[in-house]
């Protein structure tokens, strides 16, 4: 399966609590804290509600 790395580019500061929770369940704390994760349809339904906060790009 294909791997993405997704990284955290942007404050949850301002953000609605549903997304604050989503950066939290993928493991992001830190602005610029990367991780590698294996693509799958919950992965992407993750980003989709967090796209203007990460970058994604294929490993």
């Amino acid at each position: 399966m294909a791997q993405v790395k997704v990284t955290l580019v942007r404050s949850t500061i301002a953000c609605l609590p549903k997304q604050k929770a989503t950066v939290a369940a993928l493991g992001l704390k830190k602005i610029n804290q990367s991780k590698v994760f294996t693509d799958c349809d919950t992965l992407q339904g993750q980003l989709k509600v967090v796209s203007h906060l990460v970058k994604v790009e294929n490993v």
